[in-house]
């Protein structure tokens, strides 16, 4: 008989107290209603707000089985928080995902059921193929994240609809391997990780998603994350 499947979620946090209660029972809902193993491992990078403190509550509510803390001692990037997070991880898969309510849970089961059919290397969640989208954003968000992926899709053409999506799940073997190829540390290592995967030769399969703007607090996207972005791009097309 097989072993049975074990996902881990990896939540970096910073300033999402009030999203963060939300974010796990919906996650807890979502792996006991589909009778799936599961932790949830969140790495707070010295939140300001008492993240922390309201994870060590949560740590208690739902069992320290289930939730796992990996704080750090201050903003050292998103990258490296996923880096950290995978150190602890025990699951054979790793789904990563925002803290936010932007990706909500309810979409693992499809994402899941994807893998399984077609045993895929990743599943990545899309707001721009099928019967994905986008609500909550104006204009210029759209505008900023449809042109992000069109300039990545032209210059790396990694074969991806949403290469700045944050929505994923990973055999947990193939997430090691492409991480330690991967250079970035900030917004672009999303982009980093999918373009590596796919030029490694991993099997990448899509699963539609509706991305929804966060709940509680404000955007961390910036003018400066935007030009990292830029940069980015331009340093995977020298190098990979």
């Amino acid at each position: 008989m097989a072993p049975r499947n074990k996902y881990t979620v990896i939540l970096p946090t910073y300033n999402e107290r009030r999203n963060l209660p939300i974010i796990v029972w919906l996650l807890n809902r979502t792996f006991t209603e589909n009778n799936l193993d599961y932790e949830i491992i969140i790495v707070d990078d010295a939140s300001p707000d008492g993240t922390l403190e309201v994870a060590q509550q949560l740590q208690k509510l739902y069992n320290p089985k289930h939730i796992l803390l990996r704080p750090r001692p201050g903003k050292l990037g998103l990258g490296t928080a996923y880096v950290h997070g995978l150190k602890s991880a025990t699951g054979n898969f790793v789904i990563i995902m925002d803290a936010d309510f932007s990706h909500h849970p309810k979409f693992l089961p499809s994402m899941i059921a994807t893998q399984k059919r077609t045993n895929c290397d990743i599943v990545t969640g899309t707001r721009y193929a099928g019967d994905g989208g986008v609500f909550g954003w104006d204009l210029k968000r759209k505008l900023v994240s449809r042109g992000a992926n069109l300039v990545a899709d032209t210059v790396l053409r990694p074969g991806v609809t949403d290469l700045t999506g944050s929505f994923r799940l990973y055999k947990k073997n193939v997430l090691e391997r492409v991480m330690g190829v991967t250079e970035s540390k900030g917004y672009t290592f999303q982009m980093e990780l999918m373009t590596r995967a796919v030029g490694m030769g991993y099997r990448v399969e899509e699963c539609p998603i509706t991305f929804v703007d966060r709940v509680y607090g404000e955007s961390k996207l910036g003018g400066e994350e935007i030009v990292e972005y830029l940069k980015g791009v331009l340093s995977l097309w020298l190098k990979v």
